[in-house]
């Protein structure tokens, strides 16, 4: 069984691993020939292998959630 110090150190790094996989999946479908949607600048578009941008819809700008830490 690990300990605590060992579980804070592994979830310290869940949101860097989570990027990195996002990252790869975008990369990977590009690299399929398939289109993926991303939000640039308050605007959906579908991006294309090739690098060209289909404009799909504006959506509203994001809004930033407070961090709140809970001990259980």
């Amino acid at each position: 069984m690990k300990t605590q110090k060992e579980l804070d150190f592994l979830e310290s790094h869940i949101p860097e691993l989570a990027n990195s996989a996002v990252k790869k999946a975008y990369l990977d479908t590009l690299s399929a020939g398939l289109s993926v949607t991303k939000v640039i600048e308050d605007k959906i578009y579908e991006i294309f292998p090739d690098g060209t941008k289909k404009f799909i819809k504006d959506i509203k700008p994001s809004i930033k959630i407070e961090k709140k830490v809970f001990t259980i």
